[in-house]
């Protein structure tokens, strides 16, 4: 950090010294970030409300334990000033070093100040959610529920070099040949190498993810591809995982229909048993450790597909209902997408200060709320 001499002979930190880096997609690389960020009017990111000249010279020259900068975790946001929040983690490790910056982003999206506490809570007979009657059930085409989790021992995505990706993968990989309940077991499909055959079935059966967007390509999610990924799903497709993507893992469970108990619990057992193989990133004040801030905690998505046409032309009433549980409405062909039939993607918003029952409540509660208004219209 800078330092100049005071009138009284007193060295001062130096917090401004006028250089900006005029941002956007004209940057190549994260050292291209030279100088505090100069942002373009109407910038709404994260990254551009919380990243004030103090911040930026306490943090520009620090790296976290794996060599990882700070330069690089605010690069994609530098990049794509369009982003949301426009920062990842290189380690668990980059939230505690670069912890004068984290802490804000983590406490305006999660509400979740510096001393908090995050419980995990995966027990599906907890859960109060009696099955929905034939009617109600009806309305819902699939449930589906996934978590992200990382291993302990290694840097996240965006700071993994290739032959840790490749040594995650294997670790995985071992793990998932150990399941012994019969609806867990399954097949890996490295995303190398793979033929034609495999790879049309698996686009059919909606399983395959494909390269990052330009947002987890600035944060180095996209090195290497297709190296070091796969996919692994049991005979029933109904239990997924995914390695390498934005997380390590990303488990996931889901079927058609409304068994919401069903689906969770069969994401709780292999969470549970693949952490008693290998130690996932995980600490008391954000629980378990994702590359991006907006899934920290439990990094849970628990959702359904279903039909609300009525709702659908009231959406100040579906959107109020969504706002009172703490969930998400989407088309669902994801964020931003439209519905053409009245077929709506209903999620938990929250991830972070609640355990993942809380969150699978949440959806569920909500759910119920919306059909009951479905139906009373």
């Amino acid at each position: 950090m800078g330092c100049n001499a005071s009138k009284d002979g007193q060295e001062t930190l130096k917090v401004d010294d006028g250089k900006t880096t005029a941002v956007g997609s004209h940057l190549a690389k994260a050292q291209d970030v030279e100088n505090f960020p100069e942002f373009p009017a109407g910038t709404k990111s994260l990254l551009s409300k919380h990243l004030s000249k103090q911040i930026w010279h306490q943090l520009k020259d620090k790296k976290d334990k794996f060599g990882f900068t700070f330069r690089e975790a605010i690069f994609s946001g530098c990049k794509n000033t369009d982003s949301g929040i426009g920062c990842y983690a290189g380690s668990h490790d980059s939230y505690k070093t670069f912890a004068p910056f984290f802490d804000k982003i983590v406490e305006d999206y999660h509400k979740h100040g510096k001393d908090a506490k995050h419980v995990s809570n995966m027990k599906a007979s907890e859960l109060k959610c009696p099955p929905f009657s034939p009617e109600d059930a009806a309305m819902i085409v699939s449930t589906r529920i996934r978590v992200g989790r990382n291993l302990a021992e290694y840097p996240l995505g965006p700071a993994l070099t290739k032959e840790q990706r490749l040594e995650v993968m294997n670790k995985v990989v071992e793990a998932l040949k150990t399941f012994k309940d019969e609806d867990l077991k399954g097949t890996f499909y490295p995303l190398q190498g793979m033929d034609k055959e495999t790879q049309t079935k698996l686009i059919a059966d909606h399983f395959l993810f494909k390269e990052g967007d330009r947002f987890l390509e600035a944060c180095g999610l996209n090195r290497e591809w297709p190296e070091g990924r796969g996919i692994f799903h049991n005979d029933a497709k109904t239990f997924l995982v995914w390695v390498n993507e934005e997380d390590q893992l990303r488990i996931i469970s889901m079927q058609q229909g409304a068994d919401l108990h069903a689906v969770f619990d069969r994401l709780s057992r292999a969470a549970a048993h693949i952490e008693t193989v290998t130690k996932f990133a995980h600490d008391s004040h954000l629980g378990y450790i994702t590359s991006c801030p907006t899934n920290l905690g439990t990094a849970l998505r628990a959702s359904v597909h279903i039909k609300l046409p009525k709702l659908a032309k009231n959406m100040e009433q579906f959107q109020a209902i969504a706002d009172k549980f703490n969930v998400q409405i989407r088309g669902i062909h994801g964020e931003h997408s439209e519905s053409d039939d009245g077929t709506f993607d209903i999620s938990n918003k929250r991830r972070l200060g609640r355990s993942e029952k809380d969150l699978v409540q949440d959806m569920y509660d909500g759910v119920k709320a919306m059909i009951e208004a479905e139906k009373a219209l």
